[in-house]
This record gives C-alpha cells, structure tokens and sequence, in this order.
C-alpha cells in the first residue's frame, strides 16, 4: 500500500508542477497585456485604442488578447482595479510607518505634493472619467470601484486630521476636493507647460493640502 501511495505521489508531482508553470506563464502573459493596455490608453485613449496595438505591443496575437480577457473594456476595467489597488497599497504603507497623526499628516501631505510628476495618474484619471460619460451604462462599473477609492481616500484622512470636519466638510469631500485639484493642474501643465511650473503646481497643492488636512499647527 506504501508502495502505491508513494507512486500515485510520484505520478502527480509532474502533472502539479506543470500546473504551477502553466500559471505562471498565464500570468505573466496577463501582466504584459496590462503594461501594453496602459501605454496604448495613455498614449491613444480608450475611444482609439485597438486590440491589436495592445496585443501587438505586448509581443502576443489577438487570440492571446482574448484567452486573458473578453473586450477591451475589460481590459480597461482590469487597469483601474489595479490602479486603484497599487495606489491604496502605497498610501496605507506609508501611513503606517508613522505613530502619529501630526506624523502622518505630513507624510500624507508629501505624497500629495509628490503626486505632480504622475503623468500616468491623471491620464488615466481622465479617461475613466470620459468613459464613464460616454458609456452611461457601464457608470455601475466605474461607480463601484471609484466608490471603494473615495470610501478608502476618506479613512485614511480620518487617520491623519479632523480638520475638514471643523471647516462643515465631510472626508469623502475633502478627498474628492484633492484630487479633483491635483488633476486639473496637472492636465493644465500637460497641454501648456508655461501656464503653470512644475514648482508653481507643488506650492498650490501643499497650500489646498494645509487648508484642508493640516489646519493650524
């Protein structure tokens, strides 16, 4: 019986093994398609972009494409998810280094400030957003998740100040208010640099930040 045993074990640890690497290879494959998709809806936007620049540009066929995801809107949905997850993850590990709330608030305040050299951020924020106007019945979709990040943008500021509390404002709005801020400006130094420096976009948003988060130390 031992014996047996022993043999089914023999048997199929070949068989797992070539599981775990054909996972592997899925998955790699899966993140290439993503870092294809990211540069092709950054450069091109969703409305323009093809499935075969994506497929292309990730070095597969469209066939490739479609055994790791259904239509390009799935694709595009599957970028915001991790988006939104890369960003939460970022955010509450910086937090977490810190005891304090005064501490933390001027982590926070970094990192908002620091946010002015993502080109990537506030492209991709507004495709989402035109996606969401000219595809009202996908807004469920694109609702949900950008719930989930509003929800979470709004506990974290509780983490670090009641400020926007004081001022009659709640976190979601405050949250809201930065972002919405941080956005424009930097789409505005996108189209036209001159129109405001890169120092210039770092004093307003540290300014907006203190008014809201900081307060009065």
């Amino acid at each position: 019986m031992k014996s047996l045993e022993a043999g089914v074990v023999l048997r199929g640890a070949p068989a797992d093994r070539r599981g775990s690497r054909q996972q592997a290879r899925t998955e790699a494959t899966r993140r290439k398609l993503l870092a294809a998709a990211e540069k092709i809806f950054a450069r091109s936007g969703y409305e323009a972009a093809r499935l075969e620049d994506i497929a292309t540009a990730a070095g597969y066929t469209r066939g490739a494409f479609y055994a790791n995801f259904e239509s390009k809107e799935d694709i595009f949905f599957a970028l915001l998810e991790d988006w939104i997850s890369e960003k939460l993850r970022s955010i509450t590990s910086l937090l977490a280094r810190y005891g304090t709330r005064k501490e933390r608030a001027v982590a926070l305040r970094r990192y908002y400030v620091e946010m002015a050299h993502d080109r990537r951020l506030v492209l991709f924020s507004l495709e989402y957003k035109l996606f969401a106007v000219r595809h009202p019945e996908a807004y469920a979709r694109i609702r949900a998740r950008q719930d989930r990040l509003k929800k979470c943008g709004a506990e974290i500021l509780g983490m670090v100040s009641d400020s926007p509390r004081k001022l009659g404002l709640s976190n979601r709005a405050a949250s809201t208010a930065l972002g919405a801020l941080s956005h424009a400006l930097l789409l505005e130094r996108l189209v036209n640099p001159e129109s405001v420096s890169d120092k210039e976009v770092r004093v307003v948003l540290g300014l907006f930040f203190d008014s809201l988060i900081r307060g009065k130390e």
